[in-house]
Formats: structure tokens, sequence, C-alpha cells
């Protein structure tokens, strides 16, 4: 089930406090954060954000397209190393 249009987005507002503070200095640092289920906002373009998949924190380089999903999108939890019968000779 969706969120509810009429509440608006989630973003989590220490994430974005860090970015409105960037945007204001000019200057680009990765951010890190925990925050997978904040949705990426127009603000976010051009800064890299390091979102946590459990294990290590995955840089994330945040562009247009990316506007509107969600940051835990872009760092996969899981490694596919492939399936028990393809193993080549």
């Amino acid at each position: 089930m969706r969120p509810s249009l009429k509440k608006g987005p989630y973003i989590n507002v220490k994430l974005e406090k860090r970015i409105f503070a960037m945007n204001e200095s000019g200057k680009k640092v990765v951010v890190k954060t925990w925050a997978r289920a904040s949705m990426i906002s127009p603000d976010f373009v051009g800064h890299t954000v390091a979102v946590h998949n459990g294990k290590k924190f995955c840089p994330v380089y945040v562009t247009q397209k990316m506007v509107g999903h969600k940051l835990g999108e872009f760092a996969p939890t899981r490694t596919f190393r492939g399936h028990a019968g393809n193993k080549k000779r």
C-alpha cells in the first residue's frame, strides 16, 4: 500500500538539513546515512550520499532521474554469486 499523498513524501529531517547546508555553502561532501526509506528530493541532485546496506556504506551519486525514488533502491543488500549448477570446468 502506498503512503498517503496528503502526508507528502518521507524525507529524513537530519539528512535534509545536511543537504540544505551543503547547498548553501557550495561544498560537496559525501553524506553517510542509514535512512534507506528516505525519498530523494530535487535538492539532493548532484550530491553523493553513502547509504548503509546492512554491512557497509554504498556511495550513491544522485541524478535527476532518481528524484522520487527511495535511497534504499540504489544500495543493494544482497550479492548474487550465481546458481549452484552453473560451474564452468
